[in-house]
């Protein structure tokens, strides 16, 4: 009969000490990469989360993996992440290619409908976001921006000021 609930003790015991072992290594790997590893989300730190969360399942329940190996897998993550995002901040075309560039959805009460297309964006989440910065009419917003990492920004007028600076965004057209 196989078993479904239990195996032996041995395979409680492993799954238990390598979680704990395997869980304090990514914990000790993550600190000392920096703040930046856990920062707000973009593609890239979404895929790099995903994976150490694959290797973290991996380590616990393979027989087939040390612990040595899932740290040494950790590390290379946690590595390649730091490699990235160090050079994504000296270099505009690695940022470009790793975070992409925000959008502009909504500039001085008209909707951008292409770019809204473009990034899979409905008007009324535009709305959503408007409300949810606490401004009640489209006419106290200047821009909507969707941030690289899946946010939306709303830029509120300033007041008698029409050139409110959205700079790093791409207006449509540019």
């Amino acid at each position: 009969m196989d078993p479904i609930f239990f195996d032996t003790l041995h395979a409680l015991l492993r799954t238990a000490v390598l979680g704990v072992l395997g869980y304090a290594s990514l914990v000790y790997l993550l600190r000392i990469s920096g703040r930046r590893t856990l920062s707000k989300m973009n593609a890239f730190d979404l895929v790099v989360t995903v994976a150490l969360g694959s290797v973290l399942a991996t380590v616990m329940l393979s027989k087939d993996v040390t612990l040595l190996q899932g740290v040494l897998a950790f590390a290379l993550l946690v590595g390649m992440q730091f490699l990235v995002t160090w050079t994504s901040v000296r270099t505009r075309w690695v940022r470009q290619v790793v975070t992409g560039e925000p959008a502009l959805l909504f500039l001085r009460g008209d909707y951008l409908p292409v770019a809204m297309r473009k990034s899979r964006v409905t008007e009324d989440e535009v709305r959503a976001a408007i409300r949810a910065s606490g401004v009640s009419a489209l006419s106290e917003v200047e821009a909507v921006v969707l941030e690289t990492d899946g946010s939306f920004s709303v830029v509120k007028n300033a007041a008698g000021n029409e050139g409110t600076s959205l700079e790093g965004v791409k207006r449509p057209g540019s």
